[in-house]
Formats: structure tokens, sequence, C-alpha cells
């Protein structure tokens, strides 16, 4: 049997697992001083969910689960690759919510303030950065459409960020409203704006050339493509000159006051900014789109948006929403490479002893748990090697049942 994981997911030693604790903690500790509360949904949704909820290229990771029993005998004789599975692996914890709203409205308050922190699966090709097992960590505001949501959002998570230890990064904002209207006035077709969007997307990964010659290849009009490279020649344009192009446009007023509300609350501790070019890849965000950039670190940290007709795929009806999520194993790699140590509430000791003095000495270490986390061990016969591995896995220091009950530290 193979002893090593299953690739693209990770075993955690204790001090990863204790980095991890206290980041999650931490971040829980934030988002519930701002007002919300954490709930829970399962990990495996209904296969029709998860293919309806305009999840963009998401929808092609899809972790499927295949039917049981006679359904699957039944499925298999019929020769329809489509009918083979009835649930599916979560790709992200937006759907899951949406469903979960739809399934419990009638006990939820409104505005629903919803913290998720879990894990979510993708079948990614495996690389550094990318996991097929990995957390995320979320708060979502159901039910109100007004700009005070996003300031919050923005603000809680930026917090969030500051206190775990990211300090130099760049909160970006636009909204998709204001991408699909200058897309329309450059000549785009209204049914190809989604695609133009999933396009313009790799902006920074591929260029403006690129974006060119994707566009042309997928068959959008020159006219339109060329006039939108033009555009984008000398770099994305700011607010100031898309308000000329879109007078009196609604969403760049919103964006406007939603940019002039963050920086104030930012007060010059993290960056915010207008980012023509941030479309974020979900098909189901309809309006104010954001992301967090660590500029020591380079690479997006947090992203989000607003989501209006998600959860109407199960109510029927239009209900808002917007949620901003942390890319919490970016972070974890991050902070583990640049030796970031979760701080203990108190420091971890060893109380060794013989297997006759287990009694006593469990006495002993139950009375020492008030001031120290107090691990009790078989004395082995070479002591040395066992102090060693100990203080290479973190520990303080150590005592010997019988001898003494000051703890003897390590140098």
């Amino acid at each position: 049997m193979k002893i090593s994981t299953v690739k693209g997911t990770n075993d955690y030693l204790p001090e990863q697992v204790a980095l991890r604790d206290y980041l999650q903690s931490e971040i829980l500790a934030t988002y519930e001083d701002a007002g919300f509360s954490r709930i829970s949904t399962p990990a495996i949704e209904d296969i029709e969910n998860l293919d309806k909820s305009d999840g963009g290229e998401n929808l092609n990771l899809i972790f499927k689960i295949l039917k049981r029993g006679d359904k699957l005998a039944s499925a298999l004789a019929s020769g329809e690759e489509k009918d083979l599975a009835d649930m599916g692996l979560r790709y992200d914890l937006t759907l899951p919510l949406s469903r979960y709203y739809a399934n419990n409205r009638s006990r939820l308050a409104l505005p629903a303030k919803c913290i998720q922190i879990d894990k979510v699966y993708r079948a990614e090709r495996p690389q550094k950065g990318r996991l097929r097992e990995f957390v995320q960590c979320d708060i979502d505001i159901i039910g109100s459409s007004s700009i005070l949501c996003e300031v919050e959002l923005i603000a809680t998570t930026a917090k969030a960020l500051l206190r775990i230890g990211m300090k130099d990064f760049t909160v970006k904002v636009n909204d998709r409203r204001i991408l699909r209207a200058m897309l329309e006035t450059l000549g785009f077709a209204e049914g190809d704006l989604d695609g133009v969007c999933i396009v313009f997307d790799k902006l920074d990964k591929i260029g403006v050339e690129g974006v060119h010659a994707e566009l042309v290849e997928k068959g959008y009009a020159a006219s339109a493509s060329q006039a939108l490279c033009d555009l984008l020649a000398s770099g994305a344009p700011d607010l100031a000159r898309v308000s000329e192009l879109l007078p009196g446009n609604p969403a760049v007023q919103s964006v406007s006051a939603i940019l002039s509300a963050a920086q104030a609350l930012a007060a010059g501790r993290y960056g915010v900014k207008f980012d023509l070019s941030l479309v974020r890849g979900q098909g189901y965000y309809t309006g104010t789109v954001f992301e967090v950039e660590s500029n020591e670190f380079r690479g997006a940290i947090a992203g989000g948006g607003r989501y209006d007709n998600l959860i109407g795929k199960f109510t029927g009806e239009t209900i808002p929403a917007v949620g901003f999520s942390i890319g919490f194993e970016r972070i974890f790699a991050i902070l583990s490479e640049t030796g970031f140590a979760a701080p203990r509430r108190k420091e971890r000791v060893a109380l060794f002893c013989t297997e006759a003095e287990a009694a006593p000495a469990a006495v002993l270490a139950e009375s020492l748990r008030d001031a120290y986390m107090v691990s009790l061990l078989e004395r082995p016969k070479k002591l040395g090697k066992a102090l060693q591995r100990l203080q290479e896995s973190g520990f303080s220091g150590y005592l010997v049942f019988g001898e003494g009950e000051e703890v003897k530290r390590f140098a």
C-alpha cells in the first residue's frame, strides 16, 4: 500500500497544524467580532446543483461521485457518461451557502451574515500553490443590496489579514457591470460579453497581445477586439477615465462610493484601488468584484464579489448576496516559508516516568497543566536522544518524575 498522500493533498505535522489552527482561529475571531455567525454545510452536493452553478472554469474541476449499486449498473448499461454521477465534492463555499440559505431561510434573519471556514475540492493539476483539497475562509452577507455590505466585507477581510501578519497588500475593486458596459460601448454583442470577460480575466497572465489573439481566435468582432486592446495599450483606464466613458453609470457611482469608504477605513494601513482588469473567473458574479493582492509576496490572497442571482436558482426569486474569501493555503504557505510560528498560550513540556510511577506521575502532570502543556511519556533507556527530539519538536523543557518538580529548560 502507498504511504504518500493522494496528489494535490497534504499531511500536516503537529507544528504545521498548530499554525493552521492559530490562523483559522484568528480569522474566525475577526469575523465574529464583526457580527458574522459560523455555519456548516456538507462537502458533498447534488451534481445538478454543481453543474448549474455558473462556476466558470471550476465546473471542469468537479470531483464527481459515482452512483452506487443498481443505479450505477443501470447507468453503465445506458452508455451515457453524464448519468454515472449523482453527487460531487464542492469546489467552493458559495454554491453550498446559496443552497443552505434556500433550505433554511425561514429560520434565518436578514441580512444573514455567515462564516464558513472549511475544505473544498478541485480536480486541479497539482503544482505549487494549487492543491486538490484546500481550505477557504469565507464571509458572506445575504439579503442586502446596500454598498455597506461591500464596505464591511472589505474592512473585515483586511482586518483579518492584518491580524495574522499580512501587512503589505492592496484591495482591488471593480464591478462586472462596468466592464460589461465598457465592452458594449466598444462594440461587443451582449451575448458575447461573458465569454469576452473570461478572456479579459487573463490580462495579467497573457498581456494585451495575448488577449487580442484569443479574442480573434474565438471569433469575436474584430473591430471591438481591436478597440479594447487599443484602450488597454497604455494600461487599464482609471475610474476617472471610466467615468468619462460611461457618464452617469450607476455601477461607476457605486464603486466610487465603495472606494471612498474603504479607503477611509484603511487609514493608510493597506491600499484600496479601482482595477478595471479585475474580473474574477466565476460566472455567478453579477456586480462588485474584489481581490486582495500581496505586494510583498506577489499574488492574490483573497477574493470575492456580489452574486445576486445564484440563490435565485434555488428559490426562483432574486436575493442579493455578496461574499469575500481568504485564500488560506496561500497565506499558510507564505507564513510557513518565512518561518512564522504560531504563538502558544502555554509552553510545552514533557514529564518522564516509568510504568510503575504512572499514577503519581499523572497526578503531577495534571497539577502542572495550569501553567504548561504537559505530555506524560515513558522514560526511555537513553534520555539524551529523546530530549533532542523533544527540543526539535518545539518543547521548552522536561521533568523526570522523582527528580524534583521544577521544569528543566532546554538551552
